[in-house]
Formats: structure tokens, C-alpha cells, sequence
């Protein structure tokens, strides 16, 4: 088989690109041939900002899986184009159905990837290809291109949307995941994968053929996450106390300034933790950060990209995980904390209630409480009996259930004899 898979951002540290890095780099090893069509975004904003970091790679091959890497390009004007182009399809997808035509034009104004278009139409080498697999909902401008070159052909088209649920009961997150365009693409898949069954059951909930839906999760392997060294980290970064730690990007969504403001509440009641970020900083996290007294930054390390080694380091060293995001449909790191028996602080919101065991392997609090997270770190610091027989059910759960060779045997018959 010649499998194409298009996925908007194409590298280790995003969760989607993982997924298909993983599954991409299996079929390859069972003989199939692979295509990844991406684009030269290294940061999410560079979609809609000029000055963020890209990727200049625009071929790659590591055995049968080859990487195309597309520039984006950017409607003329300030990045705020965007998020008003966004805003303005979410009121029109208020109409139901009828507006449609007109979300799926608005979706491909800015960015747009004319390039990928035109090889798309003109590469005589996809011309064996058998089945296109594209991603992340929300980035549907690289979607609907793919999706109807596909049709056209008659080649199947599986989606993982990565639906990001929000807080229950409200429609703030999950509406720029569920217009009318993007729903009735997924109605028209010949399969869907979701991440956990809260994404299955809410995709059927909106008319979405039960029998193509699938929930296929994502995972760790165990092996590449060993090593770490906690005391090599402490050293580095000159950390004697407990650590709190979060990895991925610092931003309101994903938790981030809740956490800070946590661990504030927490250090003026005296604790002596230390609270390390690893990962991107979105520029409102900047901004808060850099309003911080001194007394408080020299609590905290913010570390923004670091290596793999550097990473696990952290892991090793960690007391607790805490990312109380909104907008994860599962949430990887949690995975990779429990691989060092890490006990886990998340929000009940998204896909994380299906991942996350409250009580059991971890934590839950609402989002956007900062006294019920300060409460429930604090909870965890002081009973370090709780925090470690949390961690211990956790690492169990990942080693017997929740790692990539266990995703791809539910992902693999969603390729295999269509």
C-alpha cells in the first residue's frame, strides 16, 4: 500500500505528529510505503504570525516514510486576521448546515498551503496511493484540500480529528472543532479516530456513523523514556526541594498560568517546591511571567524547548505532573510521568477524564480553579505515600496498556484490507 498521511505540524514535540510518526513508522516496517505532506511550521503561530519559528527541510526519507514539507502563506495584514476569520465561522456555523459552502471557502483564506495543492494535483508519484489520513480538526485548511482530492479519486479517507472537548457543558473550546463543515467532513470519512470515548461518543452525538468511529488513543514507548536522571537534573538547575512540573506549551488553555498561580498560593503558605516548564511560551504566558516578583521567578524554572534528555531528566526528578488543560483531547505527558511513577494533577475537561483515574492514578480539579489546584498539589506534596501509590498504578496502566506498539494494533485494521 501507498499510505498518505498529511498532518499540519511535523515534529517530536507535537502530540499529532507523534501519533503519526509512531503508526507511519510501523507500516513502514510491515513493507507499506509512506507519505507525510506537512508543512514548514515549527511553532502553531507561525499559521497566522509571521516572525515564529519554521522548518527549513523541504524533503526528507527515513526508510519507506518520505516527509514534504509545504510553506505557508498568510492573507496580507496583522496576525488578528485569524482569529477574527475563526470567530466570524463559529457565528455562521450558528446556522446550521446551509452555511457549509461558505465555512469550508472562509477556512482556506489564511493560511493556505497552494503548493501542497498543486502537488497534490500534479505528482505523478501519488498516483498509487491508496488511503489519505489527515488530522487536526481545528486545521482545516490542509485538510479539505486533501479530503477532496481524495473523493475526486475515490481513495478512502480516515480522519483523527483530535477534537478538543473544553469544559463540560460549555461550547467555548468545542464549537472551533465542531462547525458544520468540519462535521459533515468527518460524516463523509470512511473512518474516525478519536483519542478516548468522550471524542467517540460527542462525534456520534453529531451524527457521525457509529460503526466508523473508533477510539484509538495514543500511547509512550517505555524503552525511550528510560533514563532519565533526576539528580542530574537537580544539579543543573540548582533545585534542592520538591518539584512540580509541566511540559508542553505555557499558555491559559493548556493550564499553565493556573499552575503559576498555584504554586504562588502555595509558596506564600510556605512550601518550598520549585515549579520547572518545559516547552513553548505563548506570548500572554510571557507577558505574565515577566510581571512576576523576582522572589517568585527565582521559584520557578522556565525552561521553554529543551532536549529529550533534558526532559526526561526532569521527569525523573518530578514529585507531581500538573497540567490542568482544557484543550488536550488526551494528553501524552501524562503518559510519560507515569513512566516514572509520577502520580498526575489534570482538569476535568477535554479528553483527560478519560485518561486520567481520579483518585486512582492521579487528580482531577475543574478548570480554572487555581484554590481547588493549589489544594490538590499541596495535598500531594504532603502525602508522598498517596503521590507514589498514584504514580505506581499509573506506570502499571501505561506498561500493560497504553503504548505505541497497543495503538497501532487498533489502528492498524483501519489501513489494513479497506
Amino acid at each position: 500500500m501507498h499510505i498518505l498521511h498529511i498532518v499540519q505540524l511535523y515534529h517530536r514535540a507535537s502530540g499529532a505528529a507523534r501519533y503519526f510518526m509512531e503508526i507511519g513508522a510501523r507500516l513502514a516496517r510491515e513493507g507499506h510505503a509512506v507519505t507525510v505532506l506537512s508543512t514548514d511550521a515549527f511553532d502553531l503561530e507561525h499559521f497566522w504570525a509571521g516572525g515564529k519559528r519554521r522548518i527549513d527541510e523541504p524533503d526528507r526519507t527515513e526508510g519507506r516514510v518520505r516527509v514534504l514539507r509545504f510553506p505557508v502563506r498568510r492573507a496580507p495584514g496583522p496576525p488578528i486576521i485569524y482569529p477574527v476569520i475563526r470567530r466570524l465561522m463559529v457565528e455562521l456555523g450558528r446556522l446550521g448546515r446551509p452555511s457549509a459552502p461558505l465555512l469550508r471557502r472562509l477556512a482556506v483564506i489564511t493560511p493556505r498551503l497552494p503548493d501542497m495543492e498543486r502537488y497534490l494535483e500534479h505528482a505523478p508519484e501519488l498516483a498509487d496511493v491508496s488511503l489519505v489520513h489527515t488530522t487536526n480538526i481545528t486545521l482545516d485548511f490542509a485538510i479539505l484540500p486533501a479530503a477532496r482530492w481524495a473523493r475526486r479519486r475515490g481513495i478512502p479517507h480516515i480522519c483523527t480529528p483530535f477534537v478538543h472537548l473544553g469544559e463540560p457543558g460549555s461550547s467555548q473550546i468545542v464549537r472551533y472543532y465542531s462547525m458544520p463543515h468540519q462535521i459533515g467532513m468527518l460524516r463523509a470519512c470512511d473512518a474516525v479516530a478519536t483519542m478516548t470515548s468522550l471524542e467517540r461518543d460527542f462525534l456520534i452525538g453529531r451524527g457521525v456513523a457509529e460503526e466508523r468511529v473508533h477510539t484509538v488513543g495514543a500511547g509512550i514507548t517505555p524503552a525511550e523514556l528510560a533514563g532519565g536522571d533526576g539528580e542530574r537534573f537537580r544539579r543543573a538547575h540548582g533545585i534542592a526541594g520538591p518539584i512540580v512540573l509541566s511540559v508542553g506549551t505555557a499558555a491559559y488553555d493548556k493550564g499553565t498560568v493556573h499552575v503559576l498561580d498555584a504554586m504562588r498560593q502555595l509558596w506564600a503558605a510556605g512550601s518550598d517546591a520549585t515549579w520547572v516548564q518545559c516547552g513553548p511560551l505563548m506570548g500572554h504566558f510571557e507577558q505574565i511571567y515577566a510581571g512576576l516578583p523576582e522572589a517568585d521567578r527565582a521559584r520557578t524554572r522556565v525552561l521553554g524547548y529543551v532536549s529529550d534528555e533534558v526532559r526526561h531528566d526532569a521527569l525523573a526528578a518530578a514529585d507531581i505532573y500538573a497540567q490542568p488543560s482544557r484543550t488536550d483531547s488526551f494528553g501524552i505527558t501524562y503518559l510519560e510521568a507515569w513512566c516514572y511513577g509520577v502520580p498526575v494533577v489534570g482538569a476535568r475537561a477535554g479528553g483527560v477524564p478519560a485518561v486520567i483515574s481520579h483518585g486512582v492514578d492521579g487528580l482531577l480539579v475543574p478548570f480554572g480553579d487555581v484554590a481547588a489546584l493549589a489544594e490538590v498539589i499541596g495535598r500531594l506534596l504532603g502525602d508522598r505515600e498517596l503521590a507514589r501509590a498514584m504514580g505506581a498504578v499509573g506506570e502499571a496502566r501505561v506498561r500493560r496498556s497504553m503504548t505505541w506498539d497497543a495503538v497501532y494494533g487498533r489502528a492498524r485494521p483501519l489501513y489494513i484490507g479497506r
